[in-house]
């Protein structure tokens, strides 16, 4: 297993350096020139000249996109042009609040999507099923944005039950604090919800109809035993697969909800740092998180061999 995770380590190092390219070339073709953002519109010609000269801004792209790969040899993500500060310590500042609200929409996201996955596929046929089924189509297809506003309207602007807008203080009470969080946790957990209870009742489906399910029901095990020690055990390995991509898919969708509900998280400080053309905060969010990605997708392969012991590593790899 070490020399599985080394080589899948190892494998990290040309896919780091295709995104750190990548968000090198986008980063320089965002309209808009950094100087002039930070300096106002204000100031003159030769001052929007002098800032240039001193952020590098005017050596040769390869130049730039050399000191950039140097810095992130030496694990420096950069220093920001618009707040003044190095990245990491926004990434460190920014980054705890994104884990909350992810964990929290995944929270919600497995209890909701799995229950209604194994319901789904336990009642085949029922109208329970036919519900579950037609809500998470919809839920899978509906725009994380809209659902957002529609959010906003209903449950603060109409019946003004929660906030709409920023993250509550532990100080308060941790009331106040869930308040907040709840309806970007929400907003956030829709698609995955969806997707877990899809692909929990069509794995479900196939393990109900094995032999040793039918065993099982035979020798007079309750059906709650049946589903929880036997079937939903051995229906996890896709689910994993999907919990792994998901998580990925909502640290990235986590752009959209934060700026949504304003909260103070790494999609919002990547929004905001295109709107100021802080490209040094673009290009180092963005390489974290790509690194995240990669690492979660490991994790998930290594919990493969913990729920199925009969999963080689060696051979998935291969």
């Amino acid at each position: 297993m070490l020399k599985y995770i080394a080589r899948r380590l190892l494998d990290l190092l040309p896919t780091l350096f295709l995104v750190a390219l990548i968000v090198f070339a986008v980063t320089r073709m965002i309209p808009g020139d950094p100087a002039s953002t930070m300096l106002g519109p204000q100031a003159s010609v030769e001052e929007v000249a002098n800032l240039r000269e001193q952020l590098g801004l005017n050596q040769p792209k390869t130049t730039q996109f050399a000191h950039y790969i140097q810095d992130l040899l030496r694990f420096d993500l950069g220093y920001s042009l618009a707040y003044k500060r190095p990245v990491v310590e926004l990434i460190s500042e920014r980054f705890p609040n994104t884990i909350i609200l992810t964990v929290f929409a995944l929270i919600i996201a497995l209890i909701v999507g799995i229950v209604s996955g194994i319901i789904s596929a336990v009642k085949k046929g029922s109208i329970l099923d036919y519900v579950f089924t037609v809500v998470s189509l919809v839920g899978v297809s509906i725009p994380v944005f809209w659902l957002g506003l529609m959010l906003v309207l209903l449950f603060s602007v109409k019946l003004g039950w929660l906030p709409s807008t920023g993250i509550g203080n532990l100080d308060d009470g941790l009331g106040v604090y869930m308040r907040h969080l709840i309806l970007p946790g929400v907003t956030l957990s829709t698609i995955p919800m969806a997707t877990f209870s899809r692909i929990t009742r069509s794995s479900m489906l196939d393990v109900l109809e094995s032999n040793y399910i039918k065993t099982a029901k035979a020798k007079g095990l309750s059906s709650f035993m049946v589903i929880a020690k036997h079937a939903l055990k051995n229906a996890m390995t896709p689910i994993l697969t999907v919990i792994g991509m998901q998580i990925s898919s909502m640290l990235g969708g986590a752009v959209l909800t934060e700026t949504i509900y304003s909260w103070p998280g790494m999609g919002r400080l990547i929004v905001d740092a295109i709107n100021k053309r802080d490209f040094v905060v673009v290009q180092g969010t963005v390489l974290f998180l790509a690194l995240l990605f990669v690492l979660i997708n490991l994790l998930v392969d290594l919990l493969y061999r913990v729920v199925n012991p009969k999963v080689q590593l060696g051979k998935v790899e291969k």
